[in-house]
Formats: C-alpha cells, sequence, structure tokens
C-alpha cells in the first residue's frame, strides 16, 4: 500500500454464505475466489454482525445447511479479520448513515463498522453497486463487469 489508502476490503454476510453454500453456482465459485484472493492479500475485513448472520443464515438457511460445529469453524476461521466489538459511536453512525443513504438500519450498521475499520470497499450484493456511503465504496462481486482491453 504505497498509496497511503486502504486496500481492505470489509466483507458482507451474503459474501461469507455463498462460499460456503456449494448450491449458489457460480456465486460459489466466485466468493470462493475472492475470499482465497483476501486471505492472501491480508486485506479482508469483517464485523461480529457478519459472523452472527453467518452461523444463523449457514446453519438453517440454506439448501444444504452446515453443521453447527462445521459452521463454528468457519467463525473461528474468519474471527481473525472481526474489527472491534460495535460500540455505542457504531449505532450512532448508522443511524447517520440510515437517514442520509435511505438504507436499512441493518445495512447501516455494516457501513459504518466497514468505515470505522478502514475499508475501501464493502463487498456486497444488499446495496447499489458503486455508490459510495461513508466514504466506503458498495461493490456488488457478483455482478458481471467489462473486461478491460490491455495489452495482449
Amino acid at each position: 500500500m504505497t498509496s497511503g489508502t486502504s486496500d481492505k476490503a470489509f466483507i458482507d454476510t451474503n459474501v461469507l454464505i455463498y462460499a460456503h453454500d456449494v448450491d449458489a453456482g457460480v456465486r460459489h465459485d466466485r466468493a470462493c475466489d475472492l475470499l482465497r484472493v483476501l486471505w492472501r492479500d491480508g486485506t479482508g475485513v469483517l464485523s461480529p454482525q457478519v459472523l452472527q448472520e453467518f452461523y444463523v443464515n449457514a446453519t438453517r438457511k440454506i439448501p444444504k445447511p452446515l453443521a453447527a460445529s462445521e459452521a463454528r469453524r468457519v467463525v473461528d476461521a474468519y474471527a481473525v479479520w472481526c474489527v472491534d466489538g460495535i460500540g455505542p459511536g457504531d449505532i450512532r453512525a448508522a443511524f447517520r448513515i440510515e437517514d442520509e443513504a435511505h438504507v436499512g438500519f441493518w445495512d447501516a450498521l455494516i457501513v459504518a463498522v466497514a468505515a470505522r475499520s478502514g475499508a475501501c470497499r464493502l463487498l456486497t450484493e444488499d446495496l447499489n453497486d458503486g455508490q459510495v456511503i461513508a466514504g466506503v465504496t458498495v461493490t456488488n462481486p457478483f455482478t458481471e463487469r467489462p473486461r478491460s482491453r490491455g495489452r495482449r
């Protein structure tokens, strides 16, 4: 990071879910590839909220739910990416984001913690791709992007 900007990418719950939902097809493959790159580069970050949502959804709501023990292993593995707990300041920031960006409270809380973590991107399919909220750019990793026409 020589430019002085953060390369951190904040991961929303749906990315983790797709990575562990073998029935998610292309989204499963894309989420796995993305998480591999973030592990390699050491740039992934998430919050306790994401880990909680992952656990509940992965063990109850996907077509082939994970066993609780497996989901707990995933939570333990990604705990190293976890920013410090959510506090009153994050909740107040989420209130402001909810009002200014016109997003739901839980999404606003994700954005607030992503901003606090220093992430430049929020990887999610739940908000508008390309939107900048609280200084964090929303990126939907599951949308097709035009290929650049660089050297061949």
